[in-house]
Formats: structure tokens, sequence, C-alpha cells
């Protein structure tokens, strides 16, 4: 007993004088508030409440985010549109007899394969050029039997339409079956094109799919865009659609039960969504009421009096142990490449030199019981 009080002792010194230096997961939130209290702090804290949550959620947006200028849908005409690259099949019909066009044999003939010029025309013999682009298969046997009407009168015409790749979309990735598609008529959406290249790979987690379009870049989650219509945006000959995982991430570390690197989920997730990703907070070592996020802006996202952050390195700290900490984490808006960190609580030092003490104490008794 006297070799276990003594121990005891001796571990009570330790734990006054030098507690700090017991092996810890995490930092505690005195550490991190001591920096930013100091004369010339390097990083802004900012204790996220209820009421100044709006202030915060106007300001800047960091990390890569989602494009808001997705194209809205339309209404686009249900017939094919003939562009430049395309192919028609040109069938003309002549009943009369020495025919420039036909034979006595066969009373028509047909021109397979007539190539759309860069300059929208094509080429017909004793016609010259006939500029079809921007028509449809219907106008255009109008435009070329008005053509033909100077030297064959009764002439008949038959047009029909093989689109070339400058009148299709691209499906690069993310789909069971990838190519390239044409379009069946000005009225083709994103989500048909989808459909028709096998739809979305199952295994993507949270896909982000991207339009590509006369070098602009647009991008939306597979998810926003299937739950309205509003996002079924009207294709347009040579876009490119591209479907892959998401790949914005926040990192969760600290006195919680995963420290990963955690994939976004969906299009947004607040400060509580982002602890429930990281399998919540570690009950024998966290300190609820230093819940932080870890946020970089860029030097333009600065400002002062409050309307922008005032440093480039912000901390925001939470209160999880009221009412008003957790409404606000509700609110505040997790952004790609943030860090959820979940401080350590003074008392976890404590617990580790009373496991410790508890350890030699067990091992002595068992000593002293062999020795007896």
């Amino acid at each position: 007993m006297k070799l276990s009080r003594s121990l005891f002792a001796v571990a009570a010194s330790l734990a006054l004088l030098g507690g700090c230096a017991l092996p810890r997961g995490a930092a505690m939130q005195s550490e991190i508030l001591a920096e930013a209290n100091s004369e010339t702090p390097t990083y802004q804290v900012v204790e996220v409440t209820r009421a100044n949550m709006p202030l915060i959620a106007s300001w800047p947006e960091t990390g890569p985010t989602l494009d808001g200028h997705w194209p809205r849908t339309a209404t686009g005409s249900n017939q094919s549109v003939i562009q430049t690259g395309d192919h028609i099949d040109i069938r003309i019909w002549d009943s009369q007899e020495n025919s420039l066009l036909t034979n006595p044999a066969e009373k028509s003939t047909v021109l397979p394969g007539v190539e759309v010029g860069s300059n929208g025309a094509v080429f017909l013999p004793y016609v010259d050029e006939v500029f079809v682009r921007g028509l449809s298969p219907a106008s255009a046997r109008g435009r070329i039997q008005e053509k033909l009407e100077a030297i064959v009168p009764t002439a008949q015409v038959q047009v029909s339409l093989t689109e070339g790749r400058g009148n299709a979309i691209e499906m690069v990735s993310g789909v069971a079956q990838p190519g390239s598609f044409p379009m069946p008529s000005r009225n083709y959406k994103i989500l048909g094109a989808i459909a028709d290249a096998g739809g979305i790979s199952p295994g993507l987690k949270n896909p982000l799919v991207r339009l590509i379009r006369q070098g602009a870049t647009y991008e939306i989650s597979a998810r926003t865009l299937m739950e309205s219509g509003t996002y079924n945006s009207l294709l347009m000959p040579g876009d490119t659609v591209v479907i892959e995982e998401d790949y914005r991430t926040f990192t969760g570390m600290g006195a919680s039960s995963r420290q990963t690197l955690v994939t976004f989920p969906k299009d947004q997730i607040n400060a509580l969504e982002a602890l429930s990703l990281i399998g919540g907070l570690y009950d024998v070592r966290a300190d609820p009421t230093g819940v932080m996020v870890l946020r970089e802006y860029t030097p333009k996202q600065l400002g002062t009096g409050g309307a922008k952050p005032n440093m480039q390195q912000v901390v925001f700290s939470f209160d999880m142990t009221t009412a008003d900490g957790l409404f606000a984490a509700r609110k505040f808006q997790i952004y790609p490449d943030d860090v959820v960190l979940a401080t350590e609580s003074p008392l976890a030092g404590l617990q580790t030199l009373l496991s410790i003490v508890n350890s030699g104490v067990t091992t002595t008794q068992r000593t002293t019981a062999l020795v007896n």
C-alpha cells in the first residue's frame, strides 16, 4: 500500500507540473485561442453564433465551387437541322424521257453521301451549289427541288440526313456507353443524352455533370440535375459532357472518430453534417465547446469592418454544448479544402494519467503478491 501511495503521489505531481507533456491526439482549444489573442496574431478567430451567422454567410466562398450558371432548360425544334460535315442522300425522280438526271431504265437517280461543305452548301450537277446548312431535311428538299425546276421541271426530290460529328454531342466518361451521339432533333436535352448513353455509372460517389460548350464549362451535381426539370439543359451540336466523381473534399481531424479526407456527398453540407461524416466527437477525448473549422481565404477576398474576413487564415469556433452553437453549426456551410477540427478536452490528459497510474498500481500489486 505504501508503494501504491507513493506512485499516486508522484503521478499527481507530474500532472500538476507537466501534464501537458502527456501524449495527445489533438490540440486543445486554449492553445489555439492563445495564439489568436497574442499581440501579433497570425490568424483570425471567429466565434460562430446565431447572431453573427448571417454576416459569416455573406463572406466569400473558398475552394473549388460548383458553377452557379448552369444553362437552364428550353424547348427546341423537334426536327433535325443540317450542319457542316453532315452527309445527305439525295434521290431525284423524273418521269420525262431523255432526262438530264435519270436514264430510261430507271426513273430516279441517287446522289449518296453528299457532304455539306464548310460554306454550308452541297454540290448538284447542272445546278452548282445549294446552301442547306441550318435547314431541316424537309426544307432542304424543297430548296433543292426549287433549284432543279429550271432544268428538270417535273423533278421530285427526296432527302435523307446522316449527321456528322458536328451535329452530335460527345459523352466522354461516367456513363455505361460513352461515345458520340447524333442529335435526333434540336429538342435533345442532357437527361435524354445520359439515358441514351446507358445512364450514370453506379459506382460514382456524388457524381458531377460537366458540360463543355464553346470554350465555357458548367458543372452541376447529378442529384441536383435530376431533382428539377429546370436544369435539363437543351444541348447544342458540339457539346461535350463529362461525368465524374465529386472532387471536392474537406479534412476531418483531431478528437473525432475518423481522421480522414472526406468527399462531399452532396452539393452543400453544414458543420453538423461534417461532424457526422467524420464519425462525430470522440466522447472520451473531445472538447464539445471547442469544435473548429479552419479556412483559408485569398488576399483578394479580405476586407475590413466585418463585411469580409480581415486575415487570410480564419478559425471558426463552435460551442456544441449550447443550443445556440448547435443551431449556428446547422447554418454554417463547409467549403472544399476546409479542415474540421475537434479539439481535445483538458480532462483527456488527466484520464490518460489516471490510466497510467492505475496500470502502475495494478502491476505493483501483482509484484507484491508474487513476492509474498
